[in-house]
């Protein structure tokens, strides 16, 4: 059952162009939650080459063997490909880049008890979408928070240009690049419940911490977006799709990645 389409008051607006990021409420309803749930729970016990890979025999101390995130699970699952197309989702996006948006990525996270987070970073770095943007729609698919290692993100950053990246921690973070804060500015926690989706700018700076619970998953469906003016974006990311499903391919932006290089994993197609 889909949720009621969204138009986003002034307010709204104005709080994602001074701040850089937007949490709309409710935007999946429980019945889409658990749709999704559903999904990834089936896909978490296979193997689906060059887009999830989990070791599923054997103990591993690292939680995120066990449950990596998931890649561009539109190319592959119909309900993935559904919910990236989520009509209220791209509704908001329309709002916000005052014109159509085109569907660029899909990724689901498990986020496992202990799992270590990702160092603060910013995602046109990697979709590289020009001229103009792509926004992430963040979508909760359990309550997120500070100690299940919730969203942090840095306001006001999306001014900023994109960084050249450091090198994360590793023992922090399963990516390896790290984008420093400007002076004065700090992250700060985007608690959220199941459906809420969180909207942010390319440039804005945003990460996670590990996750510090013994028994809570943070589970997570993100897709990225791009404007549909936009004339290039990195090669990873084509194609794009419209409302209905309709591939869109813009020319390759030969600086684009994937979504951060993970430390000791091979790339992802």
């Amino acid at each position: 059952m889909e949720a009621a389409l969204r138009t986003l008051t002034q307010e709204q607006k104005e709080h994602f162009d001074k701040e850089g990021y937007l949490i709309v409420k409710g935007l999946f309803s429980q019945e889409d939650v658990a749709t999704i749930e559903r999904t990834f729970e089936e896909i978490s016990h296979q193997v689906v080459p060059g887009y999830f890979e989990p070791v599923l025999d054997g103990e591993t101390e690292d939680p995120l063997k066990r449950y990596p995130r998931v890649m561009h699970p539109h190319r592959y699952n119909e309900t993935a490909m559904r919910y990236m197309l989520h009509k209220p989702v791209l509704a908001v996006l329309e709002d916000l880049y005052g014109e159509e948006a085109y569907a660029a990525q899909s990724m689901f996270y498990y986020k496992p008890p202990g799992s270590r987070g990702q160092a603060l970073h910013q995602d046109n770095f990697y979709l590289k979408v020009e001229p103009g943007n792509c926004i992430a729609a963040w979508t909760s698919i359990d309550a997120a928070h500070e100690e299940n290692g919730g969203l942090l993100v840095v306001p006001k950053t999306h001014d900023h240009d994109i960084s050249c990246p450091e090198e994360a921690d590793s023992k922090e973070s399963f990516t390896t690049h790290y984008v420093k804060p400007p002076k004065d500015q700090k992250a700060i926690p985007v608690v959220m419940d199941k459906g809420d989706v969180l909207f942010f700018n390319g440039n804005l700076i945003h990460g996670s911490y590990r996750n510090k619970t013994k028994d809570e998953f943070r589970r997570a469906f993100i897709c990225h977006y791009a404007n549909s003016s936009a004339t290039s974006i990195g090669e990873h990311y084509r194609p794009l799709y419209d409302v209905h499903g309709k591939e869109i391919m813009p020319e390759a932006n030969p600086d684009g990645g994937p979504c951060g290089l993970e430390f000791d994993v091979p790339y992802y197609h």
